[in-house]
């Protein structure tokens, strides 16, 4: 099993996703759990679409983390 690390963010509308060790690969929905199982299914198309290419599946290297501040 593989981990992406996707971004998921507020939007006008609703929410979109996308990422970051993916280039191209977005999702969005009414909903963040939405938008989420949108990004699994893109996620898994994507990668699917880049193994009938022929192209190398990019191993995740993105970090998260928080930092915290006085606001």
């Amino acid at each position: 099993m593989t981990k992406y690390l996707i971004i998921i963010e507020k939007t006008e509308s609703g929410f979109s996703a996308y990422s970051p060790d993916l280039p191209g690969c977005v999702a969005t929905g009414n909903t963040s759990e939405e938008t989420e199982a949108s990004m699994r299914e893109a996620i898994e198309f994507h990668i699917s679409g880049m193994k009938a290419e022929g192209l190398e599946i990019p191993k995740p290297s993105t970090k998260s983390s928080y930092v915290e501040i006085a606001a």
